[in-house]
């Protein structure tokens, strides 16, 4: 009877708390949002079921960045967060399979797009800003919040790691979620910032790129970059390296790993160690609103700064080699999902005669590079 008494009491239906059954709805939404709906489930679903783990009683399986180790033995996602996240490798890890993934031929053969792809991360900076001067975090957490504008969710877990650990699950969330809503999100922004002409410019076609163009671009772009901003480098660096693995034709084997099985095991693991830092006692706080709400609001920005950019351009570009305003939404780097949004715009508002999918990779592939960049300024000036 003692025997069973025990049990009773170790039992974790004993130990269950309010934050406990509410975190248990909000994983289950993130995987109904990913089975259902199809928003980002590669993600969503690990970092549900990860949120649902971390907060079943004495299981032992959330993680946290003020963990202190003890005699009993480490939660198991506890140890793969002191590996993956502490050390700041899987990130980067998932930027190599990102660039081994990545056709930069749109970028080069408009570099002018490079500029747009820089631009769309205005709303980066606004967004740290407000969180600042009207939210009041501190300037590590501010700036950990702004770079859910440049949609880029493995740059967003990159910054935070380091600058704010605690909000780790919140940053990804937001910036997972706001990149599976970029349909949602994207199309009414483009509606009020272009109009009817705008949207059927039709750009001149594309110059072709050489094959050693392509295999010089990541080399340079690591060297310049890494130069520029040296706290951008691991990820500027894994992110050219993955894409040198592709364009040299010669390491198909090394390039088919990094694109599939490596960044498939990486995805795995990060999702569920970001779900297990969503224990409720830390994610059920006002600042979690907060940060989604300047997360949008971020992302918002981002794509208008991308237009108005683009706009611009054209003030002083001669007609006949104007872009269309529309493709500056896509320089936020939520690949390819952005460029898709854009197209499927445009061709809509235009009776399918204008198609400018290929033209809106270029800004969308330089987004990736310019929200790594905004992250390696933040580390510089605030790390």
């Amino acid at each position: 009877m003692h025997g069973l008494d025990r049990l009773i009491e170790q039992a974790g239906f004993m130990n269950l708390e309010w934050q406990n059954v509410v975190m248990f709805l909000i994983g289950a939404l993130l995987i109904f949002l990913a089975v259902r709906k199809n928003y980002e489930p590669l993600l969503l679903i690990p970092i549900g079921f990860g949120a649902i783990l971390a907060n079943l009683p004495l299981a032992m399986l959330a993680a946290a960045s003020d963990y202190v180790p003890t005699e009993d033995r480490t939660p198991l996602l506890q140890l793969i967060y002191d590996a993956g996240i502490k050390t700041e490798l899987l990130p980067p890890l998932i930027f190599m399979g990102v660039g081994a993934l990545t056709d930069f031929r749109p970028l080069l053969s408009r570099p002018l797009t490079l500029m747009l792809g820089a631009s769309a991360q205005i709303g980066i900076f606004i967004a740290a800003l407000g969180a600042f001067y009207i939210f009041d975090f501190s300037a590590q957490e501010a700036a950990s919040i702004g770079i859910i504008g440049g949609a880029d969710g493995p740059t967003s877990i990159f910054i935070t790691a380091i600058m704010a650990p605690h909000l780790l699950g919140a940053v990804a969330i937001a910036a997972y979620t706001y990149m599976a809503l970029v349909p949602i999100i994207q199309p009414p922004i483009l509606k009020l910032l272009t109009t009817k002409n705008e949207r059927a410019i039709a750009m001149p076609q594309a110059r072709q790129v050489s094959q050693t163009a392509v295999i010089i671009f990541p080399i340079l772009i690591a060297i310049i970059a890494s130069l520029a901003v040296p706290t951008a480098a691991p990820l500027i660096g894994m992110l050219m390296f993955g894409n040198l693995l592709k364009e040299s034709g010669v390491t198909d084997r090394l390039s088919k790993t990094a694109g599939g099985a490596l960044i498939n095991i990486v995805t795995i693991f990060l999702g569920l160690v970001i779900g297990a830092t969503m224990a409720g006692e830390n994610f059920l706080r006002p600042q979690t609103l907060f940060i989604m709400v300047l997360g949008v609001f971020a992302f918002a920005c981002s794509t208008a700064g991308g237009i108005i950019f683009a706009k611009l351009i054209n003030l002083v570009m001669p007609r006949s080699r104007r872009i269309n305003p529309c493709i500056g939404a896509a320089g936020v780097s939520a690949v390819p999902m952005a460029a898709r949004v854009v197209q499927q715009f445009v061709s809509s508002h235009t009776g399918g005669r204008v198609n400018p999918l290929m033209d809106a990779m270029g800004p969308n592939v330089a987004g990736v590079i310019g929200s790594a960049v905004a992250a390696g300024v933040f580390l510089a000036l605030l790390g």
